[in-house]
This record gives structure tokens, C-alpha cells and sequence, in this order.
């Protein structure tokens, strides 16, 4: 009885240890020496374990390995590699005593591939090492998983690191071959999704071509999905990328490419686009008046792939600019990227230039040099720099250099040249005309934008020399039918502010652009200061003080043609400034008080308004503004000048009047001579 009772116990035993083993799993340590081994011979890379390994064997075939790490044995600094958190197998018992075993699902958790960062190529990168040769034994997969994945790019000397993260795939294999691959994952900051499917070869190779379908989504970088067919061949180190051919958005492109890794990569990309379509961001509203940003610009990467490439399209969109045709090559060595194109067309015109980027060191650095012919201004200006205020055919030269690694920087740092010129067309919602008369009444905050204004244009040119961000001007030239505008000046790119002295000059009639005779000019410099966005615009009265004898002459040109040509309108003007500023009155041409003269019922036909319309009330204004500085002023002031008082004798009478059909040269007027010496003491 006590033998039985004690085989009774033993079976007992038996069974629930049995029992433990399949719902538990079974320790299998001894496996992992067999296991690493095995791949080693099979890729030639060195497999360690150093967590734990079991198998369970219910309800399936479970292995489970814990911490592995893959790496190069004959990479003695360990940094490329390639750690894992966990793998786990999952296969049918029926699989396993077939002498085939099946993988049902591979579950791979938290890889991270660790990729060095190489700024120069190894001398031995030119040669082809022998292709992997994986002997499965008839083992096959059905679904491949990969969690939370990483690679990792990182160069400890120069302290920089990227890298690819959130990884998330889902590979399915069947049995005709087909490999569907699809997943998420995060490159840098922008979020992406993928889609591939291929074709495995029937037969393992030393050179496999793999037919590939692939989709790609990256919102933040492309504007629309990129879907295309292409054959993929490894050849050692080189991956070739044949028959590359699809859509971006609407536009069909077609190509090739390669990739080298055997040290740093050297990738070869050669596409012709029907139609690119590449978004830019949109600058946040007001923007214009705020500081350049002082957020870094890291180009860093630059130095750790080499490339050469050449884009060619029918039509380029970039942002919401348009370019038809577009040929582009760049060439990417060291750190030094340069591209350029020589014919590329932009709105009727024609752009040709090159940009070199230089990030080999901390700040990085540009130079750029660029001519633009026969452009239409408004649609590039506003798709480029979101700028709609001219109109017009552009002609520009650009020769810029700049360091910095921040916008801020680039701006304060920016040495060049730059020629602009605009042909017929428009400044638009700015009245430059009106601007001139509206300063009679006082400073003008801002360019009194409307955008039922505008201001023609036959010309509008400027040339300007940049140094430490400072761009000076001293040809500033605006020619339109009614306006003239010429001026000098300087811009300050890194604070976004202005100081121009510009003298405008408007035309007296609406005959156009056609007429001999000149505009007729304030006499009087208009200085334009403050930001570029709302900049102040007043007269430069105290220059006109301190230079009175240009002043008397300009004043003494602009009587000819606006009050008449012996000045007697100036001279009464003058008389009623004096009476109004308290100053006893200038005596008229005629003998007369001004201001007694001042009514208009006693005025000759036609001079009602003795200015001669708007621009004459609007130099009187001036005028007076001027005199009223030089009056109110302190005499121990430089710019001071104080009007003398009337003389005891009478002015000389007025000569006679012209007859009607005066001839063409008019001499100056003696009355308007005198009345010019009360106001400026000559």
C-alpha cells in the first residue's frame, strides 16, 4: 500500500509540475550561448543576452529574450550597435516537430539603432563588403511587430545628436512573397507616416532587386502624399533606387537615387517633376513690425552626409510663388553646400544665381548672388516675402553675405550690394501725392495706408550698399505722372528701422509724363524716420534754415510757376504770415499791406486762390510752419532767424503787367526778389 500510495504522490507531482512548466515557462539560460552563435555565423555581427530567456509552451510555443545588444566586432569604439528591451517569438507546436517551424508573430520592443555621425569619409568606403547571407533553415515568418523603435545619430565630439523616434511597424509576410510594411514614426519634430509593400525575390541573392509600392505622409514637411513604384537593389553597401517613378500631390515625377553607408552617406537623387508644390510657413500677421527672431538656426547636420542633386521641373510651387521652368543642382561636400540655377522662370521673367551655405563652423555662413530680369514684382513679392505694396517689372542685382545662426544675427551681419529697379506700375495702397500735401498739416505716423489709394509709376530705382547690416542709399529715385521723389538714406535690417531725407515734387498738371517743363519741388526736404512698418514723415524745416540761400532760390524758381510771374501772390502770402505771426506786416509788391489786399472780392480774375490750388495752399502751409519755427525760436539757437522789421520806405512798385502772350523766358521779379529778402535777410 505504501508503494502505491507513494507512486500515487510522485504522479501527482509529476503533473503539477508539468502544469507549472506550461503556464510558467521553462528558465532556458543554456539556450542563449547557442542562440548567439548561431547568429553570429549567420550575419557576422556579435549577439550578447543579457536578460532573461524563458519559453512557455502554452497556449503556443512562446521564446522570450530580455536586453540584447548587436554590434560590429570590428567597431572597437562600440558606438554603432543596435540594443533591444525584448524579443518574442510566437509559433504553433505543430510547426516545430514539421522540422519547419513557423513564426506566427515576432514581437520586436524598443529598439534603438546607435549610428555615429562621421564628418570625413573612411579611405576604404569606395569598396563593396560581402552581402549578409542569413540561413533561416526553412524557418519563415508571418508578422513582424516593432514598439516604440528609435535611431539614434550622434556625434559626442561636436555634441550633436538626432534621431528618429517613436518608431511603430507592422509587417506582414505571405506566402507568395508579398511584405506589406506599415507604421508611424517622428523624424525630429515632424510627425510621419508610411506605407510600403514588395516583393521579396524568389530565390536569396548576392545583389536582390525588390520591386517596391510606397506611400509617405509628413504633413508638416510635404505638402501633399508621396506615392510611387520603384526597384530597390543591394549591392554591398550601396543601395540603389531604379525606376523611381510617381506623384507629389498632382504633379507625376520620375528618377533615380542611391544611397552609400558604407561610412558617411553619399546619396545621388536626380527627379524631374511635371509639377513641385513645396509649402513654406506663413508669416504670423504683424509680424512685419516685430524683432527678427533670435530662436538658433542648426544646420549642423549638413556635415554629416554628402550629396549631390538635381531637381528639374516644369513647374515649381514654392510656398505660393510659381516658377516655370525650374533646373536645380546642389551639390552638398564637407559641410559646404552650394545650389544654383541659370534658367529659371518667375511671372514673364527670368532668375539665375547660386546660394552657398556654409556650416562647417559654429555660426553658420551664406553668400548669394542673384539677378532677376523682367520679373512681375507683386505676385513674387507677395508669394515670397508676403509683401503687396509694388507693382511693376523688376530688375534686381543681389551680391549678400551674411553669418549668424539666428535670423537676428543674419540681418545685423548682412555686407552685399543690391540694385532694384521698378518699371510701369504701381505703388499701391499709398497716395504719395497726397502723403506730400497731407505733411502741411502736420508729422504723419505711418504710410496712411488705404487700400482705395494708390500711386502710379513709370520708375521707381535704388542701389544700395550693405555693411554690418546697414543698407545706405543715395540714389533713391521715384518717377511717376504726377510725383517725383529723389532722396538718400539708409535702412537698418537687423532693428527693421529707417531714416531717409527724400525731396518730393509734384507736377502741376495731369498732361503726364510728356511735359518739358519740371515738376515743381517744396523746396523744403521731407525726412522719412522710425520703423519701416509706421515710420514718422514730417519736413525738414530746420534744414531749410540752415541752408537759406538754396531755400531762397528754390523758393524764388517755385514763384514762377505758382504765383504768378512777377510774385506778387508770394508777396501778399508773406504779408499775412507776417501780420498773423505779429510781426508788423510784410509790405506788398504794390506798396500795399498784405494783409489788407487779402480780400478776395478785390483779386483780379483768376486769383482767387493765390496759391494756385491744392499744392500752393499746401506750400503755404509749410511756409508758414518754417516761420513760425524760426520766430518761436531761442536766439541762442543756431537755426534761428528772425524776420526784419518793415522797412520805413516804400518797396518799389510792381512792374508792370506781363503782356498777354508773355514771352517764354520769364526774368526773375524784382518784388518778389524783395519780399524773398524780408523772409531770409539777404
Amino acid at each position: 500500500m505504501r508503494a502505491v500510495k507513494f507512486a500515487g504522490v510522485a504522479v501527482a507531482a509529476v503533473i503539477i509540475v508539468i502544469a507549472l512548466l506550461l503556464v510558467v515557462g521553462v528558465p532556458s539560460g543554456f539556450l542563449t550561448s547557442t542562440i548567439a552563435s548561431r547568429v553570429e555565423s549567420a550575419t557576422g555581427y556579435r549577439l550578447s543576452i543579457d536578460g532573461t530567456t524563458k519559453i512557455s509552451l502554452w497556449p503556443t510555443l512562446n521564446v522570450t529574450l530580455n536586453d540584447l545588444t548587436l554590434q560590429d566586432p570590428k567597431d572597437r569604439s562600440g558606438i554603432t550597435r543596435l540594443t533591444v528591451g525584448s524579443v518574442q517569438a510566437d509559433m504553433p507546436l505543430a510547426s516545430v516537430w514539421s522540422g519547419r517551424p513557423t513564426i506566427s508573430e515576432l514581437v520586436i520592443t524598443h529598439p534603438v539603432l546607435y549610428q555615429p555621425l562621421l564628418r570625413e569619409r573612411l579611405p576604404n568606403a569606395g569598396g563593396s563588403s560581402k552581402p549578409l547571407a542569413f540561413d533561416t533553415a526553412g524557418a519563415t515568418i508571418d508578422r513582424i511587430k516593432v514598439n516604440d523603435g528609435e535611431v539614434a545619430f550622434s556625434r559626442m565630439r561636436d555634441r550633436v545628436e538626432g534621431r528618429i523616434s517613436a518608431i511603430n511597424a507592422d509587417g506582414v509576410f505571405d506566402r507568395d512573397r508579398k511584405i506589406n510594411i506599415t507604421g508611424t514614426a517622428r523624424v525630429g519634430d515632424h510627425p510621419t507616416k508610411f506605407d510600403i509593400k514588395a516583393t521579396a525575390p524568389a530565390q536569396p541573392t548576392d545583389r536582390p532587386t525588390i520591386p517596391m509600392d510606397f506611400a509617405i505622409d509628413m504633413p508638416d514637411v510635404l505638402k501633399s502624399q508621396l506615392a510611387g513604384h520603384a526597384e530597390m537593389r543591394l549591392n554591398g553597401d550601396i543601395v540603389m533606387i531604379n525606376g523611381v517613378n510617381g506623384t507629389l500631390g498632382e504633379g507625376a515625377f520620375n528618377g533615380w537615387a542611391s544611397i552609400d553607408i558604407a561610412s558617411k552617406p553619399l546619396v545621388k537623387l536626380d527627379l524631374d517633376f511635371q509639377r513641385l508644390a513645396i509649402p513654406l510657413a506663413k508669416t504670423p500677421e504683424g509680424a512685419s513690425g516685430q524683432p527678427w527672431s533670435d530662436a538658433p538656426i542648426d544646420v549642423s547636420g549638413l556635415n554629416y552626409v554628402d550629396a549631390q542633386i538635381r531637381i528639374s521641373a516644369n513647374e515649381a510651387v514654392i510656398g505660393d510663388a510659381r516658377f516655370s521652368p525650374l533646373a536645380l543642382d546642389a551639390k552638398l561636400a564637407g559641410g559646404v553646400m552650394k545650389a544654383g540655377t541659370a534658367n529659371l522662370g518667375a511671372y514673364g521673367g527670368q532668375v539665375s544665381g547660386e546660394v552657398i551655405l556654409d556650416a562647417t563652423s559654429g555660426a553658420p555662413s551664406f553668400a548669394m548672388h542673384s539677378d532677376l530680369v523682367g520679373v512681375r514684382a507683386l505676385p513674387l513679392l507677395q508669394s515670397l516675402a508676403e509683401f503687396d505694396r509694388i507693382d511693376g517689372k523688376l530688375q534686381a542685382k543681389l551680391a549678400l553675405r551674411s553669418t549668424g545662426n539666428s535670423q537676428r544675427a543674419l540681418m545685423a551681419n548682412m555686407q552685399g550690394t543690391a540694385f532694384v529697379n521698378f518699371q510701369d506700375g504701381a505703388i499701391r495702397g499709398i497716395n504719395v501725392a497726397q502723403m506730400i500735401r497731407s505733411l502741411t498739416s502736420g508729422t504723419l505716423s505711418g504710410w496712411q495706408d488705404s487700400k482705395e489709394q494708390s500711386t502710379d509709376l513709370s520708375q521707381l530705382s535704388a542701389s544700395f550698399r550693405i555693411d554690418k547690416g546697414q543698407a545706405v542709399t543715395a540714389d533713391l529715385n521715384l518717377i511717376g505722372p504726377l510725383v517725383r521723389v529723389t532722396g538718400a538714406g539708409t535702412i537698418a535690417l537687423d532693428t527693421k528701422m529707417m531714416g531717409f531725407r527724400v525731396e518730393p515734387k509734384l507736377v502741376m498738371t495731369t498732361e503726364g509724363q510728356g511735359r518739358t517743363s519740371e515738376p515743381v519741388g517744396f523746396g523744403i526736404p521731407v525726412m522719412i524716420q522710425g520703423p519701416w512698418s509706421q515710420p514718422r514723415i514730417y519736413p525738414d524745416m530746420a534744414g531749410m534754415l540752415d541752408n537759406p540761400d538754396a531755400a531762397y532760390a528754390k523758393l524764388r524758381e517755385m514763384g514762377k510757376g505758382l504765383f504768378g510771374p512777377d510774385g506778387a501772390g508770394l508777396g501778399n502770402i508773406l504779408g499775412s504770415l507776417g501780420g498773423n505771426l505779429g510781426l508788423g506786416g510784410a509790405t506788398a509788391p504794390d506798396g500795399g499791406n498784405a494783409a489788407g489786399n487779402a480780400n478776395p472780392q478785390s483779386q483780379p480774375s483768376g486769383q482767387n486762390n493765390l496759391l494756385g490750388g491744392q499744392l500752393g495752399e499746401a506750400i503755404g502751409h509749410l511756409i508758414q510752419q518754417g516761420l513760425s519755427s524760426g520766430a518761436g525760436a531761442g536766439s541762442g539757437t543756431s537755426r534761428s532767424r528772425s524776420l526784419p522789421a518793415t522797412p520805413s520806405t516804400p518797396a518799389p512798385q510792381a512792374s508792370p503787367a506781363p503782356p498777354e502772350d508773355p514771352p517764354a523766358a520769364q526774368q526773375d521779379s524784382q518784388p518778389m526778389n524783395d519780399v524773398l529778402r524780408q523772409l531770409f535777410n539777404r
